[in-house]
């Protein structure tokens, strides 16, 4: 990735980040704003590499997302080759007793929580910066918001807490609160969330045959260079996944019941290119970063529970294309009044305007690429 002009959130947090004494923090930004980045050098500039001991806590709510914020670590501290990471996550099992001696450490909140207090390997008095990432993630997930707060509670006084999230819902706020004292906050502005650089488009569709039809059109007329499909149940993934191999693409799956480690191969194959489609459900919305995805496809809408329209999940969908700046097209598939209706509110929500597409027309499809 290439470091160009600063972002918006780097440009407000920066200075707060790396200012003497170290600021508190709570920011929201969606993930592709160069958050990660940003965090990273407040934890890199805090590190003392003589000293042979963590002094750097970053939690992340998934194990996908700690390999990846790790990934960045390991980029921008090449040139600082004494730094030494660890992955605080599921199955990374360390004899008992022994003190861990990198400088930074990674990891979901249970397993971190394990390290300070259960099994010691951590010292908590000694951690200087605690990062919190996608904190809004973090407090749906059973049981992390909890110990986050645990493990909070452990760290010395004067320790940096940072705080991000994509979204500040009350709950998020609440958390945030009790974790962050004395806070700097950063806000964007909702339609700032809204992501000017994404082309977002509906199709009309009678049924689920209908979808695959107008998709296989639209996957026909455009130069695709990754696209990430997002179904709302597994078995209409596995389904269309099977469709999709059948009319010969080279398709990935992704979902909730596979285990971390199949997870994580399934993404590493399709950030390396060897899919050239991800097909999906919520489970991989938040937090994936891959370059080359140009399209988004919701062949289903993003509902809660109750049926209504899941704001937060779209704008995080639509999010995984347009990344770093570059332009984006995301697609969403409509097959009946109720999905229409959930269209429409998201299209008021975000006061943005979704163009209606014609996927049997392959000029105006091949026009929309452009």
């Amino acid at each position: 990735m290439g470091f160009n002009r600063p972002s918006k959130i780097q440009e407000n947090a920066l200075p707060l980040m790396l200012a003497e004494p170290p600021q508190n923090l709570i920011a929201q930004s969606q993930s592709g704003t160069g958050k990660t980045a940003a965090f990273v050098l407040a934890m890199l500039s805090q590190v003392e590499p003589a000293n042979r001991y963590p002094q750097c806590l970053c939690l992340s709510p998934t194990y996908e997302l700690a390999l990846q914020t790790g990934k960045v670590i390991e980029q921008m501290g090449k040139f600082y080759p004494e730094l030494k990471l660890a992955y605080a996550v599921r199955g990374n099992k360390l004899e008992r007793g022994q003190k861990i001696s990198e400088h930074i450490v990674i990891g979901t909140p249970g397993t971190v929580l394990d390290w300070c207090s259960k099994l010691k390997f951590i010292d908590p008095k000694k951690i200087k910066v605690f990062v919190l990432d996608e904190a809004d993630v973090m407090i749906a997930t059973q049981g992390h918001q909890d110990q986050s707060i645990r493990i909070q509670r452990m760290l010395p006084r004067n320790c940096q807490m940072l705080l991000f999230s994509a979204t500040f819902e009350d709950s998020v706020w609440k958390f945030a609160q009790k974790v962050v004292p004395d806070p700097n906050i950063i806000k964007l502005k909702r339609e700032e969330e809204t992501l000017d650089t994404i082309k977002q488009y509906y199709v009309l569709c009678n049924s689920r045959d209908e979808k695959f039809q107008a998709l296989c059109n639209i996957y026909g007329a455009i130069t695709i260079a990754q696209a990430m499909i997002f179904c709302h149940t597994r078995k209409t993934a596995s389904w269309l996944a099977a469709e999709l191999s059948k009319e010969g693409h080279q398709v990935a799956l992704l979902s909730g019941e596979m285990v971390v480690e199949q997870r994580a191969a399934v993404i590493e194959r399709f950030r390396e290119g060897k899919e050239k489609v991800l097909v999906t459900t919520n489970v991989c919305a938040r937090g994936i970063d891959v370059e080359q995805v140009s399209v988004v496809i919701n062949f289903d809408l993003p509902v809660d529970k109750d049926g209504n329209p899941d704001n937060e999940t779209y704008l995080h969908r639509i999010g995984r294309t347009g990344r770093f700046g570059k332009r984006g097209l995301a697609v969403n598939m409509v097959d009946s009044k109720h999905s229409m209706n959930i269209l429409n509110r998201i299209q008021e929500h975000f006061n943005k305007k979704i163009e209606r597409l014609d996927t049997d027309d392959l000029d105006e499809i091949e026009k929309i690429a452009n």
